[in-house]
């Protein structure tokens, strides 16, 4: 195996996103044969002895990838808070997984939980511009104007800028939108109904990138087929 950026191998090992494992290189917290590690360092797990806390890094995981449909009143979280249950409570593995993304308490639908550090730094990076898909249902239908809003972008009330967003009303007769994003600031979709005087009652995320939670029930889970993974890498079936 060939030298490359560190942030990348702690990843492989199961070490949480590139942008956590560059954090644990800040902090100071692994070293490369004895030395502080600085970030862009480069190493090679077959030859480098590397070190996280003091212990050795763990030799690489088996990947595992599994889709939940969170349940409204779960934290999307390994920890709990005030005694709520958590996702892995509903996610049984051997391996420690960590959420893709999160979903706010109130919220539920698709979330990806792996230890694939590399396919977690794909789906939550700004740059690769990954949509994620939901199903929100208002207090009341909105009108063409808090529609037009919306799909421009609005000012939230964090003085923070609401990016695009495609939305569009599942049924004339009916408050349930469909909202498509690229960008994930925390409570976007509640903070910006509230911003256009609505009020979101139910919060459902059906979609992340080629992912879908299609009939998938609350609380339940399954791997994803091989074909899903690479779809997630953008490769195809054969790659």
């Amino acid at each position: 195996m060939k030298s490359e950026r560190l942030q990348k191998v702690l990843a492989r090992s199961g070490y949480g996103s590139r942008r956590s494992c560059e954090a644990l290189i800040k902090a100071g917290r692994v070293t490369i044969n004895g030395q502080v590690a600085e970030l862009g360092a480069l190493a090679d797990p077959e030859v480098d002895e590397i070190f996280v806390d003091g212990d050795q890094l763990k030799p690489p995981e088996k990947k595992i990838y599994i889709m939940l449909n969170k349940p409204v009143g779960v934290l999307s979280s390994l920890r709990s808070q005030g005694g709520k249950p958590t996702v892995d409570e509903l996610v049984k593995s051997r391996e420690r997984l960590y959420p893709v993304g999160r979903l706010d308490l109130n919220s539920e639908g698709l979330l990806l939980l792996t230890n694939d550090g590399e396919l977690t730094n794909r789906l939550t990076h700004p740059r690769y511009e990954h949509e994620k898909e939901y199903r929100v249902l208002l207090n009341k239908i909105p009108d063409a104007s808090q529609l037009e809003s919306w799909r421009r972008g609005v000012l939230l009330a964090d003085g923070s800028k609401a990016l695009p967003a495609d939305v569009w009303l599942e049924n004339d007769q009916a408050s349930w939108l469909r909202v498509v994003m690229r960008q994930g600031r925390k409570r976007q979709i509640r903070e910006t109904a509230r911003v256009l005087g609505l009020h979101v009652l139910k919060l459902i995320r059906v979609r992340i990138g080629t992912l879908k939670l299609g009939n998938l029930k609350p609380g339940q889970s399954r791997e994803l087929s091989k074909n899903e993974i690479y779809k997630l890498f953008g490769l195809s079936e054969e790659a």
